[in-house]
């Protein structure tokens, strides 16, 4: 909650190469800035966002990962 937070924010200062997470769908959303106006804690956030099946991203933020894991092969104009 709390990388989330900084995130949304602005405020990022974590030092990650990946951050592979849950994509927020409305309801999430929803539940997010009820705690971020403090109308939930963060337990009462985390209970409810359990109940949801999120789609998972994968966040790749550093050039060195790039590098050591992806290889260009080609293109194609469509």
């Amino acid at each position: 909650m709390q990388f989330v937070a900084k995130c949304r924010a602005g405020k990022d200062d974590m030092d990650y190469d990946i951050v592979i997470g849950g994509i927020a769908d409305d309801k999430v959303i929803q539940t997010l800035d009820r705690y971020f106006e403090g109308e939930l804690s963060e337990d009462e956030t985390l209970g409810l966002l359990k109940y949801e099946k999120p789609n998972i991203q994968y966040c790749i933020r550093s050039q060195s990962v790039l590098d050591q894991c992806l290889k260009y092969i080609k293109s194609e104009q469509l």
